[in-house]
């Protein structure tokens, strides 16, 4: 059975909920602010995290950012907050997807299936390679030589989408409605963003492809030379 982390300082929110998901069939573990919940994930496996942003301590974006330091697992963020730049914020941070109160539960079991789906799927192999880098797109994990890399991922995603069409050029529009989503509200920024900690992460790891800017247009992945 997979679990649920869920990390917010109302009781009655973790409450609604944790019923919602048992449910369902899930095994659901319960944090009221980020330092708890950083203390469960070091002693429980837990397969997915809903987390609200407005907590004592440690706010859902600080938590979102040492998750992702550590942990593979998707992340949902829970907030009262609507407005695009708490939306931006939290994507920046590394969340997987946004979910504004009030919510209907329904609504948040639709995602979390969703996102479970995305970083489980046992299709057949598929992998993409770029002289010593290979992207696994099963197991969401890129290999350079003997090093092995977990991505965000929206990360992975974004790698994935420009390395399948190598030296296609894409607009960011279009990388946000591929990679984010059609009702994805933030700045177009995120791409750059996203962009760069790529470009960081794989430029002194590798020289097999990099990722060029076409001013005024957007990117594109770019082989290297056989």
């Amino acid at each position: 059975m997979q679990r649920i982390l869920i990390v917010d300082d109302d009781t009655h929110i973790l409450q609604f909920v944790r019923i919602q998901l048992e449910k369902e069939g899930f095994l659901v573990s319960e944090a009221k602010d980020g330092t708890e919940a950083l203390s469960i994930l070091k002693k429980t496996n837990c397969d997915l995290a809903v987390v609200d942003v407005m907590m004592p301590f440690m706010d859902g974006f600080a938590l979102t950012k040492e998750i992702r330091k550590k942990y593979d697992i998707p992340i949902i963020l829970l907030t009262a907050k609507g407005q695009i730049e708490d939306k931006e914020e939290g994507f920046l941070a590394g969340t997987d997807d946004y979910l504004v109160k009030p919510f209907e539960p329904r609504e948040l079991s639709f995602r979390i299936h969703a996102l479970l789906r995305r970083y489980s799927q046992e299709d057949a192999d598929r992998t993409l390679h770029f002289g010593d880098t290979i992207i696994d797109l099963n197991s969401y994990e890129v290999t350079i030589g003997d090093k092995t890399l977990l991505l965000p991922l929206k990360e992975f995603e974004l790698l994935t989408l420009l390395a399948t069409y190598p030296q296609h050029v894409f607009t960011r529009s279009q990388l946000i409605e591929k990679v984010w989503g059609v009702d994805y509200e933030g700045d177009e920024r995120t791409v750059d963003v996203h962009i760069k900690r790529l470009r960081q992460r794989f430029a002194s790891l590798t020289s097999a492809f990099s990722i060029k800017t076409v001013r005024g247009v957007g990117y594109c992945l770019e082989p290297a030379d056989e």
